[in-house]
């Protein structure tokens, strides 16, 4: 079942199922709550209230006017874990969402638990794209986009007939969009997987300066997947996901990158 919350930024669409531990899913570009059919059901199943926002301009939540920003969306964000969740709450994101998840972990550490980020990226697509001559194809009427549109007419509250003007707004965005150093992330306190596929949007060298730049993070590369590792892979992907949520710290027998880390909480105990 959905509900609009009167947000400061945009009127926006959630849905909410489960009870008890607070998780918010943030979808990927263009799209709506749909595309978390393959997670929602075993998340609530383990125990999670799921949340699902649809930010601005996707699905049910309308356009809003000027350009789409990620830091507008992880403000919107921040209203929602604020007003709707009421608290601190875990964040999976996917693509887009993985990125806000990340700016929302950043700024305000109070209100998040543990991240998910799953095909996320720090730089602008241009910069980090495996394939970065996508992102001139990427027209509002080009069979690349086919299916996100049907997506977005199917449900918008601003017509059809906007479509074109979000298809541009995004991909404006991503070719400027997010301007982050590898110094932004180490911000990020809160325990984090950093999850893609193994033939992902982004190139393995990002997704690894991403992994590195954040202290307490995880790495995960599933094999044989593309950047819709969710809906390819999904009993993996919701296992580790569950497994990451699960897991308080991380303890191994020959550690590398965690060694300082294991050994600068020895000498503060």
């Amino acid at each position: 079942m959905g509900y609009y919350a009167d947000l400061p930024g945009v009127r926006t669409w959630y849905e909410a199922e489960g009870d008890r531990d607070p998780l918010v899913l943030l979808h990927g570009s263009f799209c709506t709550n749909d595309t978390w059919d393959a997670q929602l059901a075993e998340l609530t199943a383990a125990g999670y209230h799921a949340f699902l926002p649809e930010r601005r301009a996707h699905g049910h939540t309308p356009d809003v006017a000027g350009p789409l920003t990620y830091q507008d969306m992880a403000d919107d964000t921040v209203a929602f874990l604020e007003t709707v969740v009421g608290g601190p709450a875990h964040l999976v994101g996917w693509s887009n969402g993985g990125i806000i998840a990340l700016l929302v972990a950043a700024a305000r550490p109070d209100l998040v638990r543990e991240v998910v980020a799953i095909g996320a990226d720090f730089r602008p697509r241009s910069e980090c794209f495996a394939a970065p001559g996508m992102l001139d194809e990427m027209t509002p009427d080009s069979a690349d986009l086919q299916f996100f549109r049907e997506l977005y007419e199917s449900v918008t509250p601003d017509g059809p007939d906007h479509w074109p003007v979000v298809a541009a707004k995004m991909t404006d965005m991503w070719r400027t969009e997010p301007t982050l150093t590898t110094q932004d992330p180490v911000r990020v306190v809160a325990p984090t997987l950093v999850l893609v596929g193994d033939d992902d949007l982004m190139t393995p060298e990002h997704t690894t300066a991403l992994y590195r730049a954040i202290p307490e993070s995880r790495l995960a590369v599933v094999p044989g997947a593309s950047h819709l590792v969710p809906l390819e892979q999904p009993d993996l992907v919701n296992r580790l996901i569950l497994e990451h949520l699960a897991q308080d710290a991380v303890e191994t027998m020959m550690p590398v990158r965690r060694a300082a880390t294991a050994g600068a909480d020895a000498h503060t105990r």
